[in-house]
C-alpha cells in the first residue's frame, strides 16, 4: 500500500522539523546505549552528589550507604526531582546486577568492608564489569584491589577526587586516575557526569599517589596562608585590599581565592574535615617513607592539624589550621 501523497510533499519547515526529530531520536538512542546500571557505594558529602549526577545523566543507580537513613534521604530527594533510583541493604545487593560499581567511602578499612567482606561487592561482580574507586586510600590498598579485580576479569581504576563538597555538588571535580588504558577508557565517560578534569596519571595506585601530592600541596599552602592572614590582621590593614593586591600575582592559589575571607571571619564549615586531611596526609607520609623521601613540611603541618584536633576542630575544614595561631597585638 502506498504512502499518502502528503508524505512526499513536506514543506521546508516540515522537512527541517522531521530532520530535527531524527537527530533527537539518534541522540536518545545514543544516550540509551551509554546508559549503565551503576552501584554507588557511599553517600557522604562527596558520594551523595556524585551519585545524584549519575542518575541525572540517565544511568540506573542503585546506592548503598552504611547508615540506611542517609540512603533513604538521598533517595527521597532525587525522587522529589522526578528521578528513579534504588537503594540496597548491602554492597553485594547493590552490585549484583551492576555494570559499574563505584565506591566513595572513608579509608582503607571502609573500602575493604564494602568490597572484600562477606557482603562486599567484589564477590558478586560479573567478569567484564568495571570498578571505579573514588575513595582516598593508600597506594598499597589500591594495588591490592586492582590485583583481586584483575583475577576476576574486572577492570578496576583508582580515581580519588579533589574539589571538595562544592566540586561534588557542582560536578566540577578533578579526578586523578590509576589503572590500565582500557579501564580508563571505560571509566572516563561515566566520570564525566561529575568530573571537570579527568586525567589518567599512570598504572594501578598512581591515582592515589597523585592525590597524596595534591594533599601535600594544600597543606603547605594553608600553612603559609594562615601565617599571612594573621600578619595582615595584626597590622590593622584592610584585608580585602591586601587580597586584591596579592591574589593576582605569584602568591595566588585556590585556597587564597576561596578561604582568605572565611579564615578572617572564623568560618570553617566547608565540608572537608581535618580528620580526613590527617588521614590523607598519613597515607602520603607512609608512601614517602616507603620511597625513602624526606617530608619535613608535610610532617610539620600534619602535627599542626593534630593541635587543631585537640582544640576541638576535628570536623572543621582544613582552613581551620589558622586557629592554632594567635592573632597577635593590634597596632
Amino acid at each position: 500500500m502506498g504512502l499518502p501523497a502528503n508524505e512526499f510533499a513536506l514543506g521546508a519547515g516540515q522537512a527541517f522539523a522531521s530532520d530535527g526529530n531524527c537527530r533527537n531520536a539518534s541522540r536518545m538512542e545514543k544516550a540509551a546505549e551509554n546508559r549503565r546500571t551503576i552501584a554507588f557505594l557511599g553517600l557522604g558529602v562527596m558520594g551523595g552528589p556524585m551519585a545524584g549526577h549519575l542518575a541525572r545523566a540517565g544511568h540506573r543507580v542503585i546506592a548503598y550507604n552504611r547508615t540506611p537513613s542517609r540512603a533513604s534521604k538521598w533517595k527521597e530527594a532525587l525522587e522529589s526531582d522526578g528521578l528513579s533510583v534504588a537503594t540496597a541493604s548491602t554492597p553485594a545487593d547493590a552490585a549484583s546486577a551492576a555494570d559499574v560499581v563505584i565506591t566513595c567511602v572513608g579509608n582503607d578499612e571502609d573500602l575493604e568492608q564494602v568490597l572484600l567482606s562477606d557482603s562486599g561487592a567484589l564477590g558478586v561482580m560479573k567478569p567484564g564489569s568495571l570498578l571505579i574507586d573514588h575513595t582516598t586510600v593508600s597506594a598499597h590498598m589500591a594495588r591490592r584491589v586492582f590485583a583481586i579485580a584483575s583475577e576476576q576479569e574486572i577492570d578496576a581504576i583508582d580515581a580519588p577526587v579533589s574539589g571538595g563538597q562544592a566540586g561534588a555538588e557542582n560536578a566540577r571535580l578533578a579526578i586523578m586516575c590509576g589503572g590500565t588504558d582500557k579501564a580508563f577508557r571505560r571509566a572516563e565517560p561515566v566520570m564525566q557526569a561529575y568530573g571537570a578534569r579527568i586525567v589518567h596519571v599512570g598504572s594501578a595506585g598512581a591515582g592515589q599517589t597523585a592525590k597524596m601530592a595534591n594533599q601535600m600541596c594544600i597543606a603547605g599552602v594553608l600553612g603559609g596562608l594562615s601565617e599571612a592572614v594573621r600578619l595582615v590582621q595584626a597590622s590593622g590593614m584592610d584585608s580585602d585590599k591586601v587580597l586584591e593586591a596579592i591574589s593576582g600575582g605569584a602568591a595566588q592559589s585556590w585556597q587564597m581565592e576561596n578561604r582568605w575571607k572565611t579564615m578572617i571571619e572564623g568560618d570553617f564549615d566547608f565540608g572537608f574535615a581535618i580528620d580526613w586531611m590527617r588521614k590523607d596526609l598519613g597515607y602520603a607520609l607512609e608512601e614517602a617513607e616507603r620511597l625513602g623521601l624526606s617530608t619535613p613540611v608535610t610532617t610539620m603541618i600534619d602535627q599542626f592539624y593534630a593541635d587543631v584536633q585537640v582544640m576541638g576542630g576535628s570536623r572543621q575544614d582544613t582552613s581551620a589550621l589558622i586557629r592554632r595561631l594567635p592573632q597577635g597585638k593590634q597596632p
